[in-house]
């Protein structure tokens, strides 16, 4: 069961991050505006707002593994939609329900982790989870580059790659990742089907909660104030993702479909890698004074990647996710420990804070427009710099144990 929640990481993964490497090949083969590219990772994102908290209420209604096979089969209906018809219209909409696969995901997984792994391991295995799924996020770059590379170029070498290119319109190659991920949500929902699922009780963390609890929460400026900062969070973290192929493109004149994507494809790997440097620092600091540094260094870095060299900037962008690695879980636990109740309901509201992976984008796709992605792509100091904010405003009521370097001097006693 454990391992079938790693998997379910590692295909969510997949699907979720691959938007970034192919913004660029949207742009050319629709041939539309920044704006309206930005609009399909929009589609994507907006779900986790519409899906997170009704997700909740639909696992305690019906349970985890009704919940889990409906995700992906929502997920496989996106695919093949898109894979079949690739046009702009149904790549719309065909995202926004892979969305709400992937945000009901989310909601329904980490109870399910807990149960299966034993509560005793529960912080391991999700560390170890969050690992599988940066790691998805690596290797799908290379799966894109892989497939663009080789369709249409003559010399099918495999079965995969002759099926591919049966299935795939010439003109848009990078359509045939969609056929994969189809393939992937097929086999889960067959997986899921045939396991034994263990009987979950959700503690109060997890249960969604009631709609009374939501208002009573909505009241409270403390609340909107770290909504606004996941919001942020994601949005600087997709906006980076998302446009860095197109400006290294654009400005630099990188190859979108080989440097562009392996940009892309360290960003994530990096994201992964910090976490477990960012571990040992909150070991050390407070996790308000991590998160104030890892603000600051993705800032320099962003500053490097808009006005370096193409050198500097081919490095500068994919450092961002270095530094932006540990900004979600500190933002998660520094909201969640802020409040003494409804962690449930507050944790609902907080994976609604993911749109912002849809909203960000848009703009800085709508500003490129009008005055060039460069400044476009400066949006990411508003949304950055709101995160950073939560360092210096931020009161838990509980903080982040941390190792103490020097020997308490003992007392004299009396």
């Amino acid at each position: 069961m454990v391992g079938i929640v790693f998997l379910t990481f590692f295909v969510m993964s997949l699907l979720t991050n691959i938007l970034g490497p192919i913004v660029p090949d949207i742009i050319t083969s629709f041939r539309v505006s920044l704006r309206a590219a930005a609009f399909l990772p929009f589609s994507f994102f907006i779900a986790y707002g519409v899906m997170s908290i009704p997700a909740g209420f639909l696992v305690d209604r019906f349970g985890e593994k009704p919940v889990m096979i409906a995700a992906f089969v929502a997920g496989t209906i996106g695919s093949l939609a898109f894979a079949i018809h690739p046009t702009y219209d149904v790549a719309v909409v065909s995202l926004f329900v892979m969305g709400s696969g992937m945000a009901t995901l989310q909601t329904a997984i980490n109870p399910l982790l807990r149960v299966a792994g034993g509560e005793e391991h529960f912080a391991f295995n999700s560390a170890f989870a969050q690992l599988i799924f940066g790691i998805a996020s690596f290797i799908s770059p290379y799966i894109y580059s892989y497939l663009v590379l080789n369709l249409g170029s003559g010399s099918q070498r495999n079965l995969l790659l002759t099926v591919l290119n049966s299935l795939t319109p010439t003109a848009l190659p990078w359509a045939s990742i969609y056929w994969i991920f189809a393939v992937f949500t097929l086999l889960m929902i067959v997986v899921l089907f045939l396991t034994r699922f263990p009987h979950v009780e959700r503690t109060e963390e997890e249960s969604a909660g009631s709609w009374a609890m939501y208002l009573t929460l909505f009241r409270k400026p403390m609340v909107w104030a770290f909504f606004t900062c996941v919001f942020a969070y994601v949005g600087s973290e997709q906006g980076t993702a998302d446009w860095m192929s197109k400006f290294l493109s654009t400005y630099h004149g990188y190859d979108t479909h080989t440097t562009g994507a392996t940009a892309v494809s360290w960003f994530w790997g990096l994201l992964t890698g910090g976490c477990f440097i960012g571990m040992g620092l909150l070991k050390i600091f407070d996790s308000r004074y991590v998160l104030i540094g890892t603000c600051i260094g993705a800032l320099l870095c962003l500053t490097a990647a808009l006005f370096g060299s193409e050198q500097v900037s081919l490095i500068a962008f994919p450092a961002i996710g270095l530094f932006a690695s540990v900004m979600w879980p500190i933002l998660v636990s520094l909201a969640l420990n802020s409040v003494a109740e409804h962690h449930g309901s507050f944790g609902g509201i907080l994976s609604s804070g993911i749109m912002g992976g849809a909203v960000v984008p848009l703009i800085i796709g709508q500003i490129g427009d009008h005055f060039g992605l460069r400044t476009g792509v400066f949006f990411l100091y508003l949304t950055f710099g709101c995160v950073l904010s939560a360092g210096f405003w931020a009161k838990p009521l509980i903080s982040n144990a941390t190792v103490k370097l020097k020997k308490a001097v003992p007392q004299p006693t009396a």
